[in-house]
């Protein structure tokens, strides 16, 4: 049997999006750098650094509801080619910024403009991809963006030796590249028609942005996702700190570790995707949930390499499972004509837990130890394991127009 198989029913949209997004991945230069630009081209203190990165990441979480609000009203294809050509320019212009407040308008523009396109790209793919199609689809989207990130930031490294410019440069031409494609080769689908609330109005018309918490449905969700996905950014910071500072291991040892969690995700998340396609939601989520608690829990077990590879293998087993398999439920459990407001706050809680995670982990591994830290996160992804199998099932589907 071919695990690849569920591929072939995919559209050619899909496949259009998906090279989009490898396209934009691929020019991704410029975050990956932007601490090391501004401390030595711009000779900011890391404390003015750690900011300028804080207010990115502050302001992610305001663009991420605003871009699936926007999707809703204007269609997630609109919303993608605007915050491409829109971050584009932001990254060309973003070198001309040089006093503080400068590139504090820089960075808010940035942000905003560059991730609003996550949400809307993921409200898109849930409209191209239907009923079982969506695992696969949303796996392949991971596939191009980890594709993307393994070609662009390394080709940064090269570029901030020539000229720290040269990173906003080539940042900025492949978001107008990826917006290209969007413009010129990208056929949009239907959007969906509004339902009817009982007194006549149209849901999602003239809502507020978090209108969406009112659905006790997915706001349960929301909250119990949150727990593996703090889980899994540990491996952001706290297991890197462990495993070179408690294990012993080096930073070549540990980069060798990580790329098994890369190719892992290159050549078994897709396959594994379509092979579980058809499976209730809930035995996903769970399953995912618990995989990452294991996995992380199992760090405190670990002792040297093998140990450890280990316990990469289970938690990214529980990754490739998990965020396909949650996107596709919140594409499924909203009203059509609110898929986007869904996943942009699906998209925010992300964004919280990557400020919250590494911080807390961090804070557990020094007063507490690993051994605590790996503990809790096995009693989270446990717990979280356990609530997913309590989850609703989405509604049936509802038909589409044409635009």
């Amino acid at each position: 049997m071919n695990p690849w198989r569920g591929l072939r029913g995919l559209s050619r949209e899909v496949w259009i999006l998906c090279g989009a997004a490898l396209i934009n991945r691929a020019g991704t230069m410029v975050l990956p750098f932007l601490a090391i630009y501004l401390t030595q081209a711009l000779g900011y203190s890391n404390s003015r650094a750690g900011v300028i990165l804080a207010l990115y990441g502050g302001m992610s979480l305001v663009a991420s509801p605003i871009s699936g609000r926007l999707c809703d009203r204007y269609g997630a294809a609109t919303v993608m080619r605007a915050s491409l050509v829109a971050s584009a320019l932001v990254m060309l212009a973003f070198p001309l910024a040089k006093s503080f407040p400068e590139v504090i308008a820089a960075t808010v523009l940035l942000s905003m403009s560059g991730e609003m396109f996550r949400p809307a790209n993921m409200a898109m793919l849930s409209d191209l991809a239907e009923g079982p199609l969506r695992k696969p689809a949303f796996a392949l989207s991971r596939l191009a963006v980890n594709l993307g990130m393994s070609i662009g930031p390394a080709a940064g490294g090269f570029l901030t030796a020539i000229s720290f410019p040269a990173l906003f440069i080539v940042d900025g031409l492949t978001a107008l590249a990826a917006a290209a494609v969007l413009i010129f080769v990208l056929r949009p689908p239907g959007r969906a028609a509004p339902v009817e609330a009982p007194g006549g109005r149209a849901q999602g018309a003239g809502r507020l942005i978090f209108g969406v918490f009112a659905d006790r449905r997915v706001l349960l969700f929301f909250l119990l996702m949150l727990l593996p996905v703090i889980v899994f950014f540990q491996h952001v910071a706290a297991m890197p700190l462990y495993i070179m500072r408690d294990l012993g291991l080096s930073a070549g040892a540990l980069g060798l570790l990580f790329t098994i969690n890369t190719w892992l995700i290159i050549f078994v998340e897709v396959p594994l995707n379509t092979a579980t396609a058809h499976w209730p939601h809930r035995r996903s989520l769970a399953l995912g949930a618990l995989l990452t608690g294991v996995g992380f829990g199992g760090m405190a077990l670990a002792t040297g390499p093998v140990s450890l590879a280990a316990t990469i293998v289970v938690w990214t087993f529980g990754e490739m499972i998990l965020f396909p398999g949650s996107l596709a439920y919140v594409a499924d459990i909203a009203p059509p004509a609110r898929r986007g407001e869904y996943i942009g706050i699906y998209s925010m809680t992300f964004g919280l837990c990557f400020t919250v995670g590494p911080w807390l982990g961090m804070e557990v591994l020094e007063r507490a130890g690993g051994r605590v830290l790996w503990g809790a996160t096995l009693v989270l992804g446990l717990l979280s394991a356990a609530l997913m199998t309590r989850l609703p099932d989405p509604p049936e589907p509802q038909a589409r127009v044409p635009a």
